[in-house]
């Protein structure tokens, strides 16, 4: 077998290579001197801190490495085994290549800058896959290697969206998150032929970055991603995958994007085909529970059937749990767990709730633990973020708030108590409505107005704390 990091590094170097051959026509002599001496020496770069990432040097990784390189250097070519790689520490210490942009990438960015080019976008999306490649080798990448990529993939975003180089599919503009459940009703999912084609990989990730807050959640949702992607070249490859559970469990209060998250993961999981349709279907106990003897396992197996090709959010999860022993709730626990394992290639489920409900919910069935492995905590959003999450709810819908109105949203959500029914993003939500209708009544009494009076939220606009 051909080894699996030759097409990712052969494309690399194309691209990559086509780039500075362009760039070396268009830029003075002076600069062209500050270039590496050639894209090969990049990727080789590249895939040596890869490699390095967690320290390991498998037979795996070291023979790839050689069938790649040994025939454009010399160093590799004369440490053409495994063994003479690890003696020679050819490949020690270059993991803080990933720390920062190399000299090439930084000047790719600033082409781009000047010509409007991709050559940045390209590099980054072919080092991606180079890691995926290098980590895929493994029969189950490490943590240091999914954190070393996620690490370096955000410090080549962060270096063009400083330099104010757009990407294909982001970044996109900070958005409000919606308040948990505000997504479609539960329902039928459309047919496979009519849905729309599923999104690239990096652009929903683009648009997970945009959320406003949740920093842990979004490092899970990339390390899972990242792991997705690293299984489907293994299985393309026809190599063995170790087999996990994709169940998650979401804890924290209501209104921390948790629905909002839930959605993206469904469309990610379309992408990387782990579901065919990544519809979500949302419900709670209500959806779920019947009031007589044998309906509940009928209502829980027509939600189940509506969510198949995608995912299935059941939110408040820990309300099925509540009761005697006798409760309906406990007989759709069961039925749950059952299809689970019915449907286990053609369903995802996320059960969100508050952290110690959620625990007792997991203790419900015997079989109820071992298949959610993964647990994601939501935090409260800081005021700060309150703040910018109001921001965004009047940009969308083409308000524009005064500085001391904006001041006044900070006063009000910091006057809240961050008890358990702290509303988080719901509790801005309805603050920005209640402007809405505070402005509209005050300017219906103005007569006639210009635009900007029409679209500014003044102080006298937001509620009082």
């Amino acid at each position: 077998m051909d080894s699996p990091l030759r097409r990712p590094v052969e494309a690399f170097v194309h691209d990559v290579g086509g780039a500075l051959v362009e760039l070396v026509a268009r830029l003075p002599l002076a600069r062209s001197d500050k270039l590496p001496d050639d894209a090969a020496l990049e990727a080789f770069n590249l895939v040596a801190a890869f490699v390095d990432a967690d320290g390991r040097y498998t037979d795996e990784e070291l023979e790839a490495f050689v069938a790649v390189f040994a025939a454009r250097f010399d160093t590799v070519a004369r440490a053409a085994s495994p063994a003479a790689l690890r003696a020679a520490g050819l490949l020690a210490g270059r993991r803080t290549f990933l720390d920062r942009p190399s000299a090439l990438f930084e000047v790719l960015v600033q082409a781009d800058g000047r010509a409007g080019s991709d050559h940045a976008w390209r590099y980054y999306l072919g080092a991606v896959d180079m890691a995926h490649a290098v980590f895929s080798l493994d029969d189950y990448p490490s943590h240091a290697e999914l954190t070393a990529l996620e690490r370096f993939r955000s410090t080549l975003l962060r270096a063009m969206d400083t330099a104010g180089i757009p990407r294909p599919g982001g970044p996109v503009a900070p958005a409000a998150t919606p308040p948990a459940g505000a997504g479609p009703a539960a329902g039928a999912a459309p047919p496979a032929g009519d849905l729309p084609p599923a999104r690239p990989v990096e652009e929903l990730l683009a648009e997970l970055e945009g959320l406003v807050g949740l920093a842990a959640v979004k490092a899970e949702v990339k390390l899972a991603t990242n792991l997705l992607r690293i299984e489907k070249l293994r299985t393309e490859r026809g190599l063995p995958v170790v087999e996990h559970s994709r169940h998650l469990v979401f804890t924290g209060n209501p209104g921390t994007g948790k629905t909002t998250v839930a959605r993206l993961l469904a469309q990610i999981y379309r992408s990387l085909g782990v579901v065919e349709k990544g519809q979500l279907v949302e419900t709670d106990r209500s959806g779920l529970v019947a009031g007589y003897v044998g309906q509940t396992a009928v209502k829980v197996k027509e939600v189940f059937a509506t969510a198949l090709g995608g995912v299935l959010l059941i939110d408040e999860a820990h309300a099925l749990a509540r009761g005697e022993d006798r409760d309906f709730g406990h007989e759709a626990i069961d039925m749950i767990v059952k299809l689970m394992e019915d449907h286990r290639d053609e369903v995802v489920l996320i059960v969100a709730g508050y952290p110690d409900e959620m625990a007792t919910f997991l203790d419900a069935n015997p079989g109820l633990r071992s298949r959610f492995p993964k647990t994601i905590f939501f935090d409260d959003y800081t005021d700060a973020e309150l703040q910018r999450i109001f921001d965004g709810l009047a940009a969308k819908s083409h308000y524009t708030p005064t500085e001391e109105a904006r001041a006044r949203v900070l006063d009000y959500v910091a006057s809240r108590p961050r008890d358990r029914g702290f509303g988080n993003a719901r509790l801005v939500r309805n603050l920005f409505e209640a402007a809405v209708a505070a402005q509209a009544s005050r300017v219906v009494e103005l007569g006639e107005m210009s635009d900007a009076v029409l679209v500014t939220l003044e102080a006298a606009d937001i509620p009082l704390p």
